[in-house]
């Protein structure tokens, strides 16, 4: 009783209504959610892999092939910013696109492994060393 008439006495005084601990925000409909996430894809550079989404009590599903590793961690994103409560994943990445990537890291090309001071190519080494 006192919580409803706090509630009351702040809308008279133009403020909020205290909201209650443990009340969901309204969820929107699988179909809404699916539309959402499709409409993502469709803005970004991932459309081109064609994925298909199903929306299932508000957990996305996304299956597909993508030659680029990068485009399964942002259909993840763009399914959960799309209004999915949770996102199975089923991308599977092409066998060049992992092989492409393995030599990436053997040879070393992450900014995160190069050291200060230390040459960013093989050509900038060679001119350091005749200098």
């Amino acid at each position: 009783m006192a919580a409803a008439l706090l509630g009351f006495a702040a809308v008279l005084w133009g403020g909020a209504a205290p909201k209650r601990q443990g009340a969901a925000a309204p969820r929107q409909s699988d179909a809404a959610i699916e539309a959402a996430i499709r409409a993502k894809f469709a803005k970004s550079k991932i459309n081109e892999d064609k994925f298909q989404v199903r929306v299932q009590g508000g957990i996305a599903s996304i299956e597909g092939r993508t030659d680029v590793i990068q485009h399964k961690g942002v259909a993840t994103r763009l399914a959960k910013t799309g209004g999915a409560a949770a996102v199975n994943n089923h991308i599977q990445i092409s066998e060049a696109a992992r092989q492409k990537a393995s030599a990436n890291l053997a040879k070393g090309r992450r900014r995160a492994q190069i050291k200060r001071g230390e040459a960013r190519s093989e050509d900038r080494a060679e001119a350091q060393q005749k200098r």
